[in-house]
């Protein structure tokens, strides 16, 4: 039977050894005159050799560009027709959706609940939570039908020619949901989550690729809490910041506190240095170093930023955790709780005639994103990974090559292709379970040299290139190459725990695993891409 050969990298040097200097003609022929005290002046040559910058084998690598790559990888394009839009193709859209669901999947652990609200909203709304007033020119005007039914007496309808506004934030929306309700002290902390799209209208000048756009999607979250829960609610916020930026490996990032500006706060002073007290208590907590930017709090409550740094060293604002005590306020937003002063003050209540008593109070509104816009954090990732996507995030986890037509190759090819992407072709159409887990597996089963076949498959980034020929047919196996995927030194001791075989390495006397050619049986494969998914790797 024919034995497949070892995939292997083909790496060519396109720099030549002992290249010619090119001869060179000064401007002027005239000769530098040596003056008694100095030495005789330097030959032409030596001139050259330490005045011209020499040439280095090894250019400086230009830094990633996520527009660049966003295209070679068919990750996303734009349109003259939707400035500042960006439309996703199939595989950056996996990608967009995988973040979502990353995200998703940690909610129920924190306690989060999802939600959906309006993308569209009345003047008035917005002019009750102030975004009119103070983000009106950065906010999308639309205007609507008006609204239905008889006027009364003659008169219009008061909100028949209202204008509308495209949401730049979810904020006045949870509080709507906050309000639909009433509610009592032990219901809170109450904690949503929503990836409903926000429009602002960013000048075209500065919109860029998926860092500056006009369409976007926020892990936008806000938790309504007692004053006495602040914080607890920010400490578990930063747990979720560092479990979710230590998974992407990403950093170091700088945690940076922004307290009350000096001009133009609302709210009262003590207010303001118990909510910064708060946050500091959480930041020392966190057991990460951080810093003040004193006087740069937003208006309505100091803020945590977290800023990360991307390829050109550029520093990104990603997530934020702000206390907000003034929205709530302006939507009339209350909770029932054992009415003393104690409990504005975020204080413990000892006293039993005092929790006998009830009265309104004002919730906290906490404001977090722990990606911030999910556009800007894939640039970020786009420019950090360069195509070498985790497997769990990487819309070409695998690629199934043959080696030859024989009809045996073909057909454990095509078994071992059914087996990862579960198909069910044969099987009665039925609804796949919810929990269903298959993987992004092509195929590639021409006639073509397999030598081709895998230079091509290394060039689209594929994180496992799997070889079938006559030889594995045989013996039921496929022949995996992982050198694509990240973190190699952690794969290979996976593989290592499902007793595999190793060529052609095991036949040189070595016992180490050979990441080019690793034999792997169809359940081996399977169970090495489910460990994979499951440990983010």
């Amino acid at each position: 039977m024919r034995s497949v050969q070892p995939l292997q990298t083909v790496l060519r040097s396109c720099c030549s050894a002992g290249a010619r200097t090119r001869d060179i003609r000064w401007l002027s022929n005239t000769r530098v005159r040596s003056c008694s005290c100095s030495d005789p002046p330097p030959a032409l040559n030596s001139i050259v050799r330490k005045t011209l910058n020499p040439t280095s084998p090894h250019p400086p690598k230009p830094a990633a560009d996520h527009r660049t790559l966003g295209t070679s990888l068919d990750l996303f394009s734009t349109s003259q027709f939707s400035p500042g839009s960006p439309l996703f193709h199939p595989d950056g859209a996996h990608i967009f959706q995988k973040l979502q669901s990353f995200l998703r999947a940690q909610y129920a652990t924190f306690g989060i609940r999802e939600v959906i609200t309006p993308t569209v909203y009345k003047q008035s709304l917005w002019e009750q939570s102030g975004h009119w007033e103070n983000y009106k020119d950065d906010m999308f005007e639309v205007t609507g039908r008006g609204a239905r039914g008889d006027s009364t007496e003659g008169r219009k309808e008061v909100d028949e020619d209202e204008i509308y506004g495209l949401k730049p934030m979810n904020c006045p929306g949870h509080c709507l949901l906050f309000k639909s309700q009433r509610r009592s002290y032990r219901d809170l902390p109450i904690r949503y989550a929503d990836f409903s799209p926000l429009h602002r209208n960013e000048i075209s000048g500065a919109l860029s690729g998926l860092t500056r756009v006009r369409r976007f999607h926020q892990d936008d979250g806000h938790i309504f809490c007692r004053p006495s829960q602040v914080g607890e609610e920010i400490e578990k916020t930063l747990q979720f910041v560092g479990m979710v930026y230590g998974t992407f490996r990403l950093g170091p990032y700088k945690l940076v506190l922004s307290t009350r500006p000096k001009e133009q706060f609302m709210g009262g002073v003590e207010e303001w240095n118990r909510a910064e007290a708060q946050l500091r208590k959480a930041l020392d907590r966190s057991g990460r170093s951080w810093e003040v930017n004193d006087g740069d709090g937003a208006f309505y409550g100091p803020k945590i930023d977290i800023i990360l740094k991307d390829s050109d060293g550029k520093e990104h604002q990603t997530a934020t955790i702000q206390l907000d005590f003034q929205l709530p306020k302006r939507f009339g937003l209350t909770y029932q709780a054992p009415a003393t002063e104690s409990e504005a003050r975020g204080e413990a209540i000892l006293d039993q005639d005092l929790l006998a008593q009830s009265g309104d109070f004002t919730p906290v509104i906490i404001h977090r994103a722990i990606l911030g816009s999910l556009e800007r954090f894939m640039a970020l990732l786009i420019e950090h990974y360069e195509g070498h996507w985790p497997f769990w995030l990487s819309p070409r986890q695998a690629i199934i090559l043959s080696v030859g037509g024989q009809e045996e190759t073909l057909r454990h090819a095509t078994e071992i292709a059914s087996k990862l992407i579960r198909s069910t072709e044969d099987a009665p159409l039925k609804p796949r379970p919810l929990n269903t887990q298959s993987f992004l597996v092509d195929t590639d089963f021409s006639g073509r040299s397999i030598s081709k076949k895998i230079v091509e498959a290394k060039k689209k980034r594929y994180n496992l290139i799997c070889v079938i020929g006559q030889n594995e047919a045989g013996r039921e196996k496929v022949m995996v190459d992982i050198t694509g995927q990240p973190q190699q030194d952690t794969v290979l001791k996976m593989i290592e725990k499902l007793k595999v075989e190793s060529y052609p390495l095991e036949t040189k006397g070595f016992t180490s695993l050979d990441p080019r050619a690793i034999s792997l049986d169809g359940n081996q494969l399977e169970g090495l891409m489910q460990g994979l998914c499951d440990g983010y790797l």
